[in-house]
């Protein structure tokens, strides 16, 4: 294949592999880093190909894809399934699997075979823990068992029954001082990167600028080192009210719905399928299939002319 061939945009150059030291040297050039959720290999391949830097397996897959009410329901096999699907679908970008609620909660060996059964059954590239200080200990043991890990602090969505809600945190003085303990103590463990999820936008900004790490925000403001959404927020493929922070770029429901509903017209028409959507045999075939039926019919109507 020639490079006048690349070149033309015909097969476009592979992007360079994502890593976890690709998203720290980003944070050191000042470089955004852009990432999104997925699920399935579909989704997972459109937007690897679309140029995304990384890709969170998120435990939402509980909410947006199973359709349960929170995330808690979901487990590591659910987990690990989805995984699989959505590292078949990615090529460049870095592959992050969510450790759900129970995965890592009893005690920090049970969170290391967890850990590693997402590297090794399904292929994650790093998986992501929730909790600040008091995750630190389990930080370090995923690390040592060579597992990247992603850290989140802020509102964490398994910590639903204790936080009241999903409620924005360190909106006071007190949990400004415990979010950014919780994101220096992550930060000195190790992490490549650190979700920050709704916590305000003067807050992220201190903790961007405080510690080493890429932050990645989502309901966090536009300070942060990166950005990240779920997929079905970003076009509209989910079954309730956006939160504040989501801005929609895609309308995939309507786009469904009209395709669904344009399908049903054309079976109910008869328009489809047409002819052309049809196979066909070929022309000798069809000549030999119609003399044996003529010669059939002629098999049937000769007793009655005999009884003739």
């Amino acid at each position: 294949m020639s490079l006048t061939t690349f070149e033309s945009g015909r097969c476009p150059l592979p992007r360079p592999k994502v890593t976890a030291l690709t998203i720290q040297e980003k944070k050191a050039r000042h470089e955004p880093i852009a990432c999104l959720t997925a699920y399935d290999y579909a989704t997972s391949r459109l937007v690897d190909e679309a140029g995304i830097d990384l890709v969170l397996v998120g435990d939402s897959l509980a909410q947006v894809v199973l359709g349960y009410d929170n995330t808690l329901p979901v487990t590591v096999d659910e987990m690990l399934h989805h995984t699989r699907a959505v590292r078949r679908g990615v090529r460049s970008a870095m592959v992050v699997a969510d450790m759900p609620f129970g995965a890592y909660h009893q005690d920090a060996r049970e969170g290391v075979h967890n850990a590693l059964r997402f590297v090794k059954e399904a292929g994650a590239e790093a998986v992501k823990l929730e909790g600040g200080e008091k995750r630190v200990e389990l930080v370090q043991r995923v690390l040592d068992a060579e597992v990247p890990v992603m850290g989140h602090i802020g509102l964490t969505p398994q910590s639903l029954h204790k936080m009241g809600g999903f409620k924005v945190q360190g909106k006071d003085l007190s949990g400004i001082e415990s979010l950014m303990k919780d994101a220096v103590a992550l930060d000195r463990a190790g992490v490549f990167c650190l979700v920050l999820e709704g916590v305000p936008r003067e807050v992220a900004a201190m903790i961007t600028k405080e510690i080493s790490t890429p932050t990645i925000g989502i309901g966090a403001g536009p300070d942060c080192d990166g950005q990240i959404l779920v997929f079905n927020d970003l076009v509209n493929l989910t079954f309730s009210p956006a939160a504040k922070f989501v801005r929609q770029y895609g309308d995939a429901a309507a786009l469904f719905k009209n395709a669904v509903r344009s399908f049903i017209a054309d079976v109910e028409s008869g328009g489809y399928p047409s002819d052309s959507e049809s196979y066909h045999l070929s022309a000798e075939t069809r000549a030999d299939l119609e003399a044996i039926l003529r010669r059939k019919q002629l098999r049937t109507k000769q007793p009655l002319a005999m009884s003739r």
